[in-house]
C-alpha cells in the first residue's frame, strides 16, 4: 500500500482548459489523473447526437485530451480516468484504442465503464410501482413527458473503475458516475477499500476530496468572490490531492502556476454545490461536512482531516431528459441618446408583432441588458431619466413554444426591429431556434442500476 496517492484534476467540465492538465501531467508526479466532462444537460445532448450517429455520444474533447496525453502518461506511469463516455463510452474506447495502436502504443488497456444509461429500463422501473416523482417539484405525473423522453442516466458510483483499474487499465472511460466518483475509484483501489463499516469514513473522505476538486480551477481561485486578489489567473494550476491511508489529505497545486490554494478557496468550493452539509448524498458515501477540519499547512496547501461519514444510499439519483419544445431568441442594442426609451419602444413594437404574426407562445421573456439580465426582478431599476443616459441598452427576447415555426417568429419579430423599430438599432447575426431538453430528476433504487467494465486491448 501507498503511503500518498497523488491525484491531480484534469478537467472540470466539458471545454476546460487542456494546458493545466498538460502541466500537471508533466510535473506534478501523478499516480492518477482524473477528468469530469459531465453536467446535468450533457447526457441528453449526447443522446441526440447519438440517436443521429450511433458511433458519437461521447464528450469529443475526452477522447481528443485522452490521445494528446497517452503517451506521456504510459511513459510516467499516471493513469487517465475520466466520465467523458457519456452516452457512449465504448465508441469512446475505441477510438482510443485505434489511436494508440496508430501511434505504437500497443498494450495500452482501456476500461469501459457503463450500466448507468437506464432508458431501455423505464417501463420495467414504473411497472414495479415507481412514481419517479420529479425531486425538484413533487409531480408524479411522469405519463405527461413519457413519450418526450430520452435520455435516462443514472449517477452512479466508482465500483466500476475500481474494477478497471484492477484489471490494469491505463486508462478507464465512464459513462455518468458521479462526478467525485473519478477520484473515489483510484483511492478504492489503491487502499483495498470494501463497501463495510471500517471503509465509510474513508470513502467520505474521498468523496469530499473529490467534491473540492471537481471543478478544477474553481478550488485554485477560479470562480471565487475574491477574483481580484486571484494572481496569474490565465495560467491557473489545476489542483492535486495527496490522500494518505488514515483519510487525511492535502490539496495543494504546482509551484509557480497562476491561482491560489488557502482556506478560503478551499471553502469556497467545499460548500458549492450542496444542500445538507451534514449529509452530502453521492452513490459512494454520504460525507458530513460538519465533521471536518481545514488548516494551511505550507504556501498553496490546505490539509483536509476528520472527515466522518455514512454507508452509501439505497436510492440513487436518475436524472431524465425529454423533449420540451423549442426556444427562439432575439437580441438588439440601442445607443445613447434615450438608450432605455429606445429598448422599450422596441419591445412594445415586438409584442404588437407577435400578435400581428398570432405566435402561439408557452412562455415570453424580456431582459434589458446591462440592467436585469441576470438579477431579473430583484434589479433594482434606474430612474427613467438616470437610464437614458446609458451609453447603450440591450433588449434580448426569449420564447418558450412548441415548435420550430412558432420559436422561429422571434427571430423574425426580432429583425424587423431593423426599420419598424427606433433609429440607432443594432443587431448581430439572427439566432436560429433551438430544441429545449428538460430535465426529470428522479430517485431509483439501486438494483436497477448494474455497472459493467469491460477492457479493450490496443
Amino acid at each position: 500500500m501507498k503511503d500518498t496517492v497523488r491525484l491531480g484534476a484534469g478537467s472540470g467540465f466539458w471545454g476546460d482548459a487542456m494546458d493545466p492538465a498538460m502541466e500537471l501531467l508533466e510535473k506534478g508526479a501523478l499516480d492518477y489523473l482524473c477528468f469530469d466532462f459531465l453536467a446535468e444537460l450533457t447526457m441528453s445532448l449526447l443522446q441526440r447526437q447519438k440517436l443521429k450517429d450511433p458511433d458519437s455520444g461521447y464528450v469529443p474533447d475526452a477522447v481528443h485530451t485522452m490521445n494528446a496525453m497517452l503517451p506521456l502518461a504510459r511513459e510516467r506511469g499516471t493513469r487517465l480516468i475520466s466520465n467523458g463516455g457519456g452516452v457512449n463510452p465504448r465508441s469512446a474506447a475505441r477510438k482510443i484504442v485505434e489511436h494508440a495502436q496508430a501511434t505504437g502504443l500497443r498494450g495500452t488497456r482501456v476500461a469501459v465503464v457503463e450500466g448507468d444509461d437506464v432508458l431501455g429500463k423505464l417501463d420495467d422501473i414504473l411497472a414495479s410501482g415507481l412514481t419517479l416523482a420529479n425531486l425538484d417539484t413533487g409531480d408524479e405525473d411522469f405519463a405527461s413527458i413519457r413519450a418526450r423522453v430520452v435520455s435516462a442516466n443514472v449517477y452512479t458510483d466508482s465500483a466500476g473503475i475500481v474494477e478497471g483499474l484492477r484489471g490494469g487499465a491505463d486508462v478507464v472511460v465512464a459513462g455518468r458516475v458521479s462526478d467525485n466518483a473519478v477520484y473515489v475509484g483510484p483511492l478504492a483501489h489503491e487502499f483495498g477499500w470494501t463497501g463495510d463499516a471500517a471503509h465509510v469514513d474513508r470513502y467520505a473522505a474521498a468523496v469530499t476530496m473529490g467534491h473540492i476538486v471537481e471543478c478544477a480551477a474553481a478550488c485554485t481561485g477560479g470562480m471565487s468572490s475574491r477574483f481580484d486578489e486571484m494572481p496569474n489567473m490565465g495560467r491557473v494550476g489545476f489542483p492535486i490531492v495527496e490522500f494518505r491511508p488514515d483519510g487525511t489529505a492535502d490539496i495543494t497545486k504546482l509551484p509557480g502556476t497562476g491561482g491560489r490554494v488557502d482556506l478560503f478557496t478551499v471553502k469556497e468550493h467545499l460548500v458549492y454545490e450542496i444542500a445538507d452539509p451534514t449529509r452530502y448524498l453521492m452513490p459512494d458515501a454520504v460525507a458530513d461536512f460538519t465533521s471536518l477540519t481545514l488548516s494551511e499547512s505550507g504556501p498553496d496547501r490546505v490539509t483536509v482531516r476528520n472527515v466522518r461519514g455514512k454507508p452509501a444510499p439505497d436510492l440513487l439519483k436518475l436524472v431524465i431528459g425529454y423533449q420540451d419544445g423549442w426556444i427562439g431568441e432575439s437580441l438588439a442594442f440601442f445607443p445613447w441618446p434615450r438608450a432605455y426609451d429606445r429598448a422599450l419602444k422596441a419591445r412594445d413594437t415586438m409584442m404588437e408583432r407577435f400578435e400581428r404574426l398570432g405566435l402561439k407562445a408557452e412562455q415570453i421573456h424580456f431582459d434589458l441588458v446591462g440592467l436585469d439580465t441576470l438579477h431579473g426582478p430583484a434589479a433594482p431599476r434606474p430612474a427613467r431619466a438616470q437610464a437614458n443616459e446609458l451609453n447603450e441598452i440591450g433588449l434580448r427576447c426569449a420564447v418558450h413554444a412548441r415548435t420550430r415555426e412558432e420559436a422561429d417568429k422571434v427571430r423574425r419579430a426580432g429583425a424587423q426591429l431593423w426599420i419598424m423599430g427606433p433609429g440607432g438599432t443594432s443587431f448581430g447575426a439572427p439566432l436560429k431556434p433551438r430544441p429545449v431538453i428538460s430535465l426529470w430528476p428522479t430517485l431509483v433504487p439501486r438494483e436497477f442500476v448494474k455497472q459493467t467494465t469491460d477492457i479493450i486491448t490496443a
